[in-house]
């Protein structure tokens, strides 16, 4: 029973090493946040690349959807560098995951791709297409699937002629057509 007892304390201390790992691993801005040079969309069992062709305002609106995404924040680069990474970490044990974003022109690439193993099971392609379609509709299904704020989707849900001013104070204007 003891050897039982003493193996469990064992995993559970390698268990919160590990997680310590995941989420304090050094980011290095040099390592992840790279050129972006391909010429079409393909997807990986670790992540996805995707090209689209956007106008001038793309990079700037896609950066505001992806700060909306809950558990992420930028890595390094800036709009108007025209190119930026992200990092978004998973909900229970923090994993990475690194995006990174480059506008040359009217056309916008996206990497995004995770850190640690092999698959992350589609996340990363789902988040991106959330993303695009967030983009290509002016926000608003960013803002109902990765913004998780009540007060402003009951604003969205009651249809208020009021909701962009709200919704302007708040923060979320650009997930909001003005009437």
């Amino acid at each position: 029973m003891k050897r039982i007892v003493l193996a469990g304390w064992i995993l559970l201390c390698v268990a919160v090493v590990a997680d310590g790992y995941v989420r304090l691993a050094p980011n290095d801005p040099a390592h992840w946040h790279v050129r972006l040079d391909f010429d079409g969309n393909r997807d990986f069992d670790g992540g996805v690349e995707r090209v689209l062709e956007a106008g001038p305002q793309a990079l700037a609106q896609l950066d505001a959807i992806i700060r909306a995404t809950p558990r992420t924040t930028r890595l390094a680069g800036s709009v108007v560098d025209g190119h930026v990474t992200y990092v978004t970490r998973s909900r229970v044990l923090g994993f990475p995951d690194y995006t990174t974003v480059q506008q040359q022109g009217d056309t916008l690439r996206i990497f995004a791709r995770l850190r640690f193993g092999r698959s992350d099971l589609g996340i990363n392609r789902a988040r991106v297409e959330q993303w695009i379609d967030a983009l290509q509709t002016g926000g608003q299904t960013a803002f109902l699937h990765l913004a998780p704020h009540r007060h402003v989707q009951r604003h969205l849900a009651l249809r208020h002629k009021h909701a962009a001013i709200d919704l302007q104070a708040d923060g979320f204007a650009q997930f909001h057509p003005r009437a």
